[in-house]
């Protein structure tokens, strides 16, 4: 039986991103939720999830060691990054005061304007929270049976911004328009949470579990 390791590093919704792989799985994956880098380094896949401040994230992850394997994992095999697990791909956020990421992807982390109206003359809140829709930017497997233009559940203040347009997989509008998935070899990774999503979310986690890179 393959297995699906959900990175453990201390703070995040793990159980809520288990559970829905857990009733996509088929019985044909394990998951495991874990913090040890001999299962994650020994997993077939590999998700990190992620919610709240980037700061607490990135010590976090430090302080167990988990950036050296977060690294090794990204080189040799499918791995699923989710909000937080997006951000931290890059080079440096602009929250907490600046914080470093992991420097996986190009590009750095920016937080929405404040007072920004849409088109009908309504202030954007912030944080963006809710249902969105998200505009497919190429053809990605994981994109498999999920109509450009799907809405997906979002909560974030910060945005991802990569420096090579050929890393955005999805865009989506709110204040501005910004990227709302990264891909480059075989990470995707994703600012909404495709375990809040309902169909189109378990669509798209089912999608990863058969991925071939």
């Amino acid at each position: 039986m393959a297995t699906v390791v959900v990175l453990d590093y201390g703070t995040s919704n793990l159980r809520s991103v288990a559970k829905a792989l857990e009733f996509i799985a088929d019985k044909k994956h394990q998951v495991i939720v874990s913090d040890k880098p001999e299962q994650i380094l020994a997993a077939d896949r590999v998700v990190f999830p992620g919610q709240g401040a980037i700061g607490q994230c990135m010590t976090s992850i430090k302080q167990k060691g988990l950036d050296e394997v977060i690294r090794k994992c990204i080189n040799t095999k499918p791995f699923l990054g989710i909000c937080l697990g997006l951000q931290s791909l890059m080079d440096e956020s602009d929250e907490d005061g600046g914080t470093k990421g992991l420097g996986i992807i190009p590009g750095r982390v920016i937080r929405f304007r404040d007072n920004v109206k849409d088109e009908h003359g309504c202030i954007c809140k912030i944080p963006h929270m809710g249902w969105n829709q998200v505009y497919q930017q190429n053809t990605h497997a994981l994109w498999k049976g999920i109509e450009n233009g799907t809405r997906f559940y979002f909560v974030h203040s910060y945005y991802v911004q990569p420096e090579n347009e050929n890393d955005i997989a999805a865009r989506t509008d709110y204040a501005s328009q910004f990227t709302s998935a990264a891909a480059c070899d075989n990470i995707f990774a994703t600012q909404f949470h495709p375990e809040k999503s309902q169909k189109a979310g378990l669509t798209l986690l089912k999608n990863f579990l058969s991925w071939k890179v």
